[in-house]
């Protein structure tokens, strides 16, 4: 394998000493690891492909939460050969794959060892591409009614258990939790009561009001994230929460983890973008589950990431063909593409030196909650940029401008409130 140095880059990495006084340095990739880092290396084997990486950034593979596919069933929407792409794109070395039910996106319940399997084995036919982690179905078929064979579908190598839909079965998340807790896996639970959403498209407020847009009250979110967090208490299963979307979560996660409860959360990343002020245009891209929150709710989940509460950014990249989400914003399904946009439009917002001074993120933290706070969420091992560590890498320049169409996507699905628009920050390279 031709050895490969990345020259000058800034390098996110904990080992400051190996960098040059302003954080730059030299990165020696050979056989797939990490051989040598210095502030300059001229020790080079033969015919090493040299990079130059000046004004770029050099970090650990970023890590996806959760995000969905549409393959088997809807694979006009996002196959897995697709999906892996718009990951490479936007720096994503490994994707967490949700289960998915008839009606939302794909048909694939990922509720038996064989649907376990199958993915692994398309990874490893897919060397060298971001690696897809697949989520296990909290119930079999994914519709909310009977367990599936967790131990089992632990010991094929479940990224944990999940549910397309929120668990509104009270009796049955008891159980799921006492049954997962000897584990020691992750549940990812999306806290909603259904019954309060109704044909809600947007957080309730003075906002969805002026609009005409049916709201969707806070409670819908904290009554189901409070029981929740009170099962925990009597049985403390690892619980990640997801899709944290409003002022009053963040306090009640804030509250639980002063009380040590196991749990960790993440924010979907459009909800530290957008808020209801933005729903003006009725832009289909911008309906999401749950629904865009108020300004107030986007300033608390910026702040809650910025202090840790809230430990990570997912994607939650949720393709639909053109005709899907073509319709008016009530009728649209919810939810946008993101992963070959998260880091760069993420980047210029809350870490470049043009960011406002309100929820600034130095770029080591940025890249902290994309790519090492996922992972200790899941329970994995981060990529690292250390000295013999495997080359799980992304290396990322923050002045290319780019425009946001198909080719550039790499996703099959277009639904993006971006779709069009030249953005600064992109990809030069993964290495998995």
């Amino acid at each position: 394998m031709v050895a490969e140095l990345i020259k000058q880059a800034y390098l996110l990495t904990a080992d400051a000493e190996m960098t040059g006084a302003d954080g730059t340095g030299d990165v020696l990739i050979e056989d797939g690891k990490v051989r040598a880092i210095a502030p300059f290396l001229t020790d080079l084997p033969p015919d090493t492909q040299v990079i130059d990486g000046r004004g770029q950034f050099l970090g650990p593979g970023l890590i996806d939460l959760y995000s969905q596919s549409g393959e088997p069933g809807h694979e006009a929407r996002e196959t897995h050969e697709s999906l892996r792409a718009a990951a490479a794109a936007g720096g994503f070395t490994r994707v967490g794959l949700l289960p998915a039910v008839p009606g939302n996106v794909g048909t694939l319940a990922i509720d038996e060892v064989d649907a376990i399997a199958a993915i692994y084995q398309k990874n490893t036919q897919a060397k060298h591409q971001p690696q897809l982690l697949p989520w296990a179905a909290i119930t079999q078929g994914a519709d909310g009614q009977q367990l599936t064979e967790l131990a089992e579908l632990a010991s094929v190598g479940a990224l944990g258990f999940t549910a397309a839909l929120p668990i509104t079965n009270k009796a049955l998340l008891r159980r799921l939790l006492e049954y997962a807790h000897p584990l020691q896996m992750p549940i990812a639970l999306w806290p909603c009561d259904p019954s309060l959403v109704g044909d809600g498209v947007a957080r309730e407020g003075a906002n969805a009001l002026r609009l005409g847009l049916p709201g969707v009250s806070a409670i819908a979110e904290t009554t189901a994230l409070a029981m929740l967090l009170e099962y925990i208490v009597e049985v403390p299963a690892l619980v990640h929460v997801m899709r944290v979307s409003t002022a009053r979560s963040v306090e009640l996660i804030r509250q639980a983890k002063s009380r040590n409860l196991p749990i960790s959360a993440s924010v979907p990343w459009h909800h530290l973008l957008f808020d209801t002020s933005d729903l003006q245009q009725y832009h289909p891209s911008l309906r999401h589950k749950p629904p865009l929150g108020n300004p107030a709710d986007r300033q608390a989940l910026i702040e809650g990431v910025a202090d840790g509460v809230i430990d990570a950014i997912a994607v939650d990249h949720s393709p639909y063909t053109y005709e899907e989400k073509t319709v008016a914003l009530g009728a649209a399904p919810p939810g946008a593409i993101g992963l070959a946009l998260a880091l760069p439009i993420l980047w210029q917002t809350f870490a470049a030196s043009s960011a406002t001074e309100t929820g600034r993120w130095s770029p080591s933290q940025l890249w902290q909650v994309l790519s090492a706070a996922p992972a200790r969420c899941l329970g994995l091992e981060a990529g690292k940029l250390e000295v013999g560590a495997a080359a799980e890498l992304t290396l990322f320049d923050p002045r290319e401008e780019w425009v946001v169409d198909e080719q550039e996507l790499r996703s099959l699905a277009r639904n993006s409130p971006w779709q069009g628009q030249t953005i600064k920050g992109k990809v030069s390279r993964v290495w998995v």
